[in-house]
């Protein structure tokens, strides 16, 4: 057999299993990978008139885990959530929800329905009605419209409420109305209304802007809290924040993940420090 014809006869050859590179099971899209998973993005693309706002962006969330998300303003942090929630559809990519809800096939109301709740920045509460009607308004199951007229108030709703309204600290402002309420019980409020809806994922976009450094840490600790029945997500900016959160940090750059550990591995990353930390 001559050099040629053996080197021929070698690249015909299947490469063994053994010498096959790993495949990373978290990142892998298959159905057995994302079982225990809660959320699940791979390899997802979104470009707006030319820009790409999320290129290639891979990005796994367990049941019952609370993340951080870092990273400078056009990262892609909010087109990341506007397409987790429905608002936005990925140009190319794999979005699942609990393993095997393809998210990319479903509208906003539905994907609320189905367990993801998200506040934005700016607080939305309904400043003209009290602080636990805000809450019933927003318990799960149909609040508004025509059934609202024949909603009659239950011990379980009731215990619900309450239970809520001790947890974001505004028990003993359930009877006032929300417009009275600073900045910041706005932010835990919409909190409460979210917590209301039974969601299985919280997505939470900078929740300390603009709050008090009192505001800030009960803040820190109320996420904690909620952390334990439900997976949130948290984007912020203030790394003292986020370092009172204690989670796991990722930090996008560029619409893709840059770095991803713990805070103090992801603040020392030369690269974050470059793009993000540095500025």
């Amino acid at each position: 057999m001559t050099d040629t014809q053996s080197q021929s006869q070698s690249q015909s050859q299947p490469v063994p299993a053994a010498a096959k590179a790993p495949i990373n099971p978290a990142l892998a899209p298959t159905p057995s990978a994302r079982k225990d998973t809660l959320l699940y993005l791979d390899g997802v693309s979104r470009s707006f008139d030319g820009f790409k706002a999320i290129n290639e962006l891979s990005f796994v969330l367990a049941m019952g885990e609370m993340r951080a998300i870092i990273g400078p303003n056009g990262a892609g942090k909010t087109t990341m959530m506007d397409i987790i929630t429905g608002k936005t559809r990925p140009d190319k990519g794999d979005v699942f929800f609990m393993g095997d809800i393809d998210l990319t096939k479903h509208d906003e109301p539905t994907i609320a329905q189905m367990g993801i709740g998200r506040k934005f920045q700016k607080p939305t509460v309904f400043e003209t009605q009290t602080v636990a009607d805000n809450l019933l308004l927003s318990l799960k199951g149909e609040r508004r419209g025509i059934p609202a007229l024949f909603y009659r108030d239950n011990r379980k709703d009731r215990r619900t409420i309450d239970g809520i309204l001790d947890k974001i600290r505004l028990g003993h402002r359930r009877d006032e109305l929300a417009a009275y309420l600073s900045h910041g019980q706005k932010q835990w409020l919409e909190i409460g209304m979210l917590l209301a809806q039974d969601p299985k994922l919280l997505l939470v976009d900078e929740p300390v802007a603009g709050m008090t450094d009192a505001e800030t840490e009960e803040t820190a600790r109320l996420l904690r809290e909620i952390a334990v029945d439900h997976s949130v997500v948290v984007v912020e900016h203030d790394m003292g924040f986020v370092r009172d959160l204690g989670v796991k940090v990722t930090c996008l750059h560029e619409g893709h993940v840059l770095s991803e550990g713990s805070l103090d591995h992801v603040s020392s990353d030369p690269q974050v420090v470059e793009v993000y930390l540095g500025r």
